[in-house]
């Protein structure tokens, strides 16, 4: 598929501006290095398939995320079906080995890569508010991304975050 010049120029511009989105949510809905890549490689070619369609009415970085978002959910429903078929005993709970930000490379990997985990742990809506929050959007564009409205957003994401809280506990003890 090709796109005409103006799309080619917008998908390379967002694949500099907002090449992180990619990477959290690959990072988030995968489990091992290779799916991580594999997933990466699937926003890609969503986002390309998807740019002929932006029409400008949302934000760009709202866009992103839900494309992105919808694509990583569809594809861990996806995997998870052969890996129970392929290897029921497959820990998914693996981690990729590579630094993906520079937090990570500040020496931060050990901690993040604990906070990938358990947001890992997270059921699939709750790990995208997660993401979002931490990423510092608003209520309002969590609402726009997700399809919800803001009271329902405020509700989901007190709860992700008791349950992230509740998986981070023992890494939050180690850091006082």
């Amino acid at each position: 598929m090709s796109l005409s010049p103006d799309h080619e120029t917008l998908f390379k511009t967002w694949l500099e501006e907002y090449q992180g989105i990619v990477v959290k949510i690959s990072r988030s809905f995968s489990a091992t290095p290779v799916d991580c890549d594999e997933l990466q490689q699937e926003l890609l070619l969503q986002l390309w398939i998807s740019a002929k369609s932006f029409t400008g009415q949302a934000k760009a970085s709202t866009w992103i995320y839900r494309v992105c978002l919808n694509t990583a959910m569809t594809w861990r429903r996806g995997t998870e079906r052969w890996r129970k078929r392929m290897d029921p005993t497959a820990d998914v709970s693996q981690l990729l080995a590579g630094s993906a930000s520079p937090a990570e490379s500040a020496g931060d990997r050990e901690i993040l890569d604990k906070l990938y985990a358990a947001i890992h742990a997270m059921p699939t809506a709750g790990r995208a508010l997660v993401l979002l929050s931490l990423d510092g959007l608003a209520y309002r564009e969590i609402a726009e991304i997700m399809g919800m409205t803001e009271t329902h957003v405020g509700v989901a994401l007190t709860r992700a975050r008791k349950h992230l809280s509740e998986l981070m506990k023992g890494v939050t003890d180690e850091l006082e």
